[in-house]
């Protein structure tokens, strides 16, 4: 049973359908209703105020939650102690995603590198530290979550930070990351039996325009995978397997990822009190130096909206692999060769990335036949029988490939396919942040 909505529901319960499972969904959200219905059954939180009595009935083995806020619902204690494997780890293993300062302390116990970061309760704090470390801060809040009060704001000036820190919701404090450029990355493995298992490294496009332009949006407009079991860039080397002495003193089982900027190794330095100077304030790409090293800037616990899909299509056995990850056993992976590269669009509707402009239920057209994965999100069928868009992002659409540029190509030229007016997708997927740790 997959806890979620829309597109990450759609996909991976289409997924693992095809792999012969039998596939349902809670859905715990307002929208995105309708594409779950195409692969399972689905079940209404309105109607069915917890999953649990579902997981008996069916006897569910497995349920794969969207977002770590599965934590915080009255029946999460029962789901755990429901006996249902959780893909997803629990407990204490979850503050390395939910905690922003509990991340920078174990990379700093474990000697990873960090930027420097700080925690603050309100504005006149805030403005204290900028004032005491002049430099681009991007603001986050301290908690994670798909409601926090803040959300991410790319600063890459002293000025950019002053400004947002003036226009921020303080609710629940803000956490400051010092800003080292956009020359990011991400690895994501399973860790299960104590061990870790690469699986891909990948990349998000956040921003909501070609070029890397706009704000950081909800949610990315396109991805990129490459398999990647032997850990091509270091990434799980550096900064996940360091990790490992406390991943199994929590027991942690499930999928982890890393996201990293590469900059000078003397930029980023984890310590105890999250403090040093820099003299490039600016950080990021100065060149190919010798001395770059990869620094964490997050850990997320989720296999991922973008990435997930294209991890499913890529294994020969999602299905016993997601179960047996979840019962915390050693892991057997096999890939499908013709698989190596992964290309994930988004076709963003009317007013996206600006969720507060909202536009009409639009008529979604469909010219000729797909022929790789396209994935429903806010898409409803109207009266009439056709498809409608239904609010600001409509549609993941997925290629594979054995080499990148086939992936790219397959995937531009089926979300061409797709029409709905005020919509959009970044034509440039690709044409940056790649290989690894370039800008």
């Amino acid at each position: 049973m997959i806890l979620g909505v829309g597109s990450f529901a759609h996909s991976l319960g289409g997924a693992l359908a095809d792999a012969g499972a039998d596939v349902s969904t809670y859905l715990t959200r307002n929208y995105g209703h309708f594409s779950p219905t195409l692969v399972g059954k689905t079940y209404s939180r309105d109607t069915f105020p917890s999953p649990v009595p579902l997981l008996r009935e069916q006897k569910t083995d497995v349920v794969i939650p969207q977002s770590i806020d599965w934590a915080t619902q009255p029946w999460a204690e029962d789901l755990v102690k429901s006996g249902v494997g959780i893909f997803s780890p629990i407990g204490e293993a979850m503050r390395i995603e939910r905690e922003r300062d509990f991340a920078r302390e174990l990379c700093a116990k474990f000697k990873i590198p960090f930027p420097k970061s700080f925690v603050a309760s309100n504005r006149i704090e805030a403005e204290k530290i900028l004032e005491k470390n002049p430099q681009p801060f991007v603001i986050k809040n301290p908690l994670c979550s798909p409601t926090s009060p803040v959300h991410t704001v790319m600063c890459e000036t002293v000025a950019d930070t002053r400004a947002w820190l003036r226009n921020v919701n303080y609710a629940e404090g803000v956490f400051l990351q010092e800003y080292l450029g956009r020359a990011e990355a991400g690895h994501i493995a399973l860790v299960s039996g104590g061990e870790i298992y690469s699986l891909v490294t990948n990349q998000e496009y956040k921003y909501a325009f070609n070029g890397n332009l706009g704000i950081v949006a909800g949610a990315p407009l396109g991805g990129l995978v490459e398999r990647d079991e032997n850990d091509k860039y270091g990434l799980a080397r550096e900064l996940l397997h360091p990790l490992l002495p406390w991943l199994r003193k929590v027991n942690y089982h499930g999928p982890i990822q890393v996201t990293a900027i590469k900059c000078d190794a003397s930029v980023g330095r984890a310590s105890p009190r999250a403090g040093y100077e820099t003299s490039n304030p600016r950080g990021g790409s100065r060149g190919r130096s010798p001395h770059q090293k990869w620094h964490v800037i997050e850990y997320n616990i989720r296999i991922g909206v973008t990435s997930g899909p294209m991890i499913l299509r890529m294994l020969k056995n999602p299905a016993e692999i997601i179960l047996a990850t979840a019962r915390n056993e050693k892991l057997k992976l096999e890939f499908n060769e013709k698989f190596n590269f992964g290309c994930s669009l988004t076709l963003a509707g009317y007013g996206y990335p600006f969720t507060q402009v909202r536009g009409p239920q639009l008529p979604l057209e469909v010219d000729g036949k797909f022929d790789c994965d396209v994935w429903w999100n806010e898409v409803a069928r109207g009266a009439d029988g056709n498809l409608i868009a239904t609010g600001q992002r409509i549609a993941d659409v997925i290629a594979l490939a054995p080499k990148l540029a086939a992936a790219l190509t397959k995937a531009y030229a089926n979300i061409r396919k797709i029409r709905v007016v005020g919509s959009y997708f970044r034509t440039d997927v690709g044409q940056s942040l790649w290989p690894p740790g370039e800008t």
